[in-house]
């Protein structure tokens, strides 16, 4: 069980970034890439399957100005949420 923070579940992204079978750094790049196309408070939802995107969202959110809503368990893979700072 993570100890990683559980997004709220009526969270409704606006706009989604397949990041399922990457590695890293890959699903952090195309994050970075993917929220310069948002706009300011806007919700970014990444779904991916590197357990150590557990550990990099988070981390450069608090570095860039993003605010890491939580994360979402499903079958195979994890929902990250980002809102755009």
């Amino acid at each position: 069980m993570s100890n990683n923070k559980t997004a709220p579940a009526d969270i409704q992204a606006d706009h989604t970034l397949d990041a399922k079978g990457l590695s890293c750094p890959m699903p952090l790049l195309r994050t970075k890439k993917e929220i310069g196309k948002i706009n300011s408070g806007q919700i970014l939802e990444v779904l991916g399957t590197d357990p150590g995107s557990r550990n990099d969202l988070p981390g450069w959110c608090a570095k860039s100005g993003h605010e890491f809503l939580g994360e979402r368990e499903d079958e195979g893979f994890i929902h990250f949420f980002i809102k755009k700072g």
